[in-house]
């Protein structure tokens, strides 16, 4: 009997190594070994490497390699932005605002620093998961010191309005920090053109290895430390750099940039696939986030009548790795505050479906999804009360509107 083939749509969690990023890192740990801050040969190689990474990265984004900073994930890179940011200026003030729907690296910091005696201010979003700019201008006061908005929800997919609210940030002299570790290599990243003080990335959304981010932070901004110990990063991180993974997110990111216009065309184009299968095939299923505005890999469904746990269930059994939302909150059985954020009632929030779409994914299976999930979805209504209670007449109005085109 031949091994089930199994599909991968979890690509927003994590994605595969490419062969050219592996082949990178494998040649640093084989041949550029020496530590970047020792004074002989093998350290000047390592140094050299690293100098390197850095000027790679800078030119991706439109950005100086000294602005660069490598950490060891997009969830430090979070932290030390706040965190640094907020004891940097706490003379100037002690306010923050983010949003609702922030990846928890950063609502978590946000409330930790909370208990440190720091104010934060969390806005609304509207159906689609996107933040209003005329909001960030009026929670603005004389005595806020940050903003981060995420570029790209995690979840649901939404592009924030990152420009102009990096203008608004711009025009009050206050410093704007955006969480775009699920934007880098999927759409174009330019930092002057966004007018951002701080981005977060990480390498393993991309291709690259986990273990390695950055924190770009702009030339003239104060940060405190995050970590001490010695004078690597411009004295900023301390700890020796990890020259082979820093090497392999510079590659990711340069064969991620590289091809990135022709691969959103192709993702979009499949994404668009599944969701009007989706919409068309199943009722009561409702797209979350903005029908345009979105990663070009994201699709987020929720359907009414079921919970979503069990759907996961079915669809890995018949080889499909699809996700409920964020990858941090995979063990919580509380639905996405992302989803309750956006206005979604509980009920609705449970039966969510997040499927992220790769370089591996093919039409066959989109096709394949699309048809393995009305009859998961139908077999789940079956054995809920509540699908009963909707055909028997008990429940007369829907909570999800009929399909339309979107």
């Amino acid at each position: 009997m031949s091994q089930q083939k199994r599909r991968y749509f979890d690509h927003a969690a994590t994605t595969s190594v490419r062969p050219e990023v592996l082949e990178a890192i494998v040649d640093v740990y084989e041949n550029h070994y020496g530590n970047p801050s020792s004074f002989y040969e093998e350290g000047h190689d390592a140094e050299n490497l690293l100098l390197e990474a850095r000027q790679r990265v800078a030119k991706n984004i439109n950005a100086k390699p000294d602005e660069i900073f490598f950490t060891s994930c997009g969830t430090e890179s979070d932290n030390w932005a706040l965190k640094g940011t907020a004891f940097a200026l706490q003379k100037k003030g002690k306010h923050i605002i983010t949003s609702k729907i922030e990846h928890h690296a950063i609502l978590h910091t946000a409330e930790w620093l909370e208990k440190q005696g720091f104010e934060v201010t969390y806005l609304d979003v509207d159906e689609y998961g996107m933040v209003r700019p005329e909001d960030v201008e009026a929670a603005l006061r004389d005595d806020t010191i940050l903003v981060s908005i995420m570029m790209a929800n995690n979840e649901v997919g939404t592009l924030q309005p990152i420009k102009e609210i990096g203008a608004i940030c711009k025009a009050h002299k206050v410093r704007f920090h955006s969480d775009a570790v699920q934007a880098l290599g999927a759409i174009p990243i330019d930092v002057e053109d966004l007018g951002v003080d701080m981005l977060s990335f990480s390498a393993h959304k991309l291709y690259g290895p986990k273990g390695v981010g950055v924190l770009y932070l702009r030339r003239g901004n104060r940060l405190d430390n995050l970590l001490h110990g010695g004078a690597q990063e411009k004295g900023k991180r301390g700890g020796t750099e990890n020259v082979a993974l820093i090497q392999g997110f510079a590659k990711a990111l340069d064969l991620a940039v590289a091809d990135l216009d022709q691969e959103a065309k192709r993702q979009i184009d499949l994404r668009d696939r599944l969701i009007k299968a989706i919409g068309t095939s199943i009722p009561f299923a409702k797209l979350n986030g903005h029908p345009s505005k979105r990663l070009p890999n994201n699709i987020n469904f929720s359907f009414e009548f079921i919970e979503g746990e069990s759907m996961l269930i079915l669809l890995d059994y018949q080889g499909f790795a699809c996700s409920s939302g964020s990858a941090c909150t995979s063990a919580s059985l509380d639905p996405s505050h992302v989803l309750l954020a956006m206005g979604l009632p509980h009920e609705i929030a449970h039966g969510s479906l997040r499927m992220t779409i790769g370089r591996e994914t093919s039409l066959e299976d989109i096709d394949a999804l699309a048809e393995a999930l009305p009859p998961i979805i139908q077999r789940l209504r079956d054995m809920s009360p509540l699908w009963e209670d909707w055909e028997n007449g008990k429940i007369k109005n829907s909570l999800i509107p009929e399909y339309s085109e979107y």
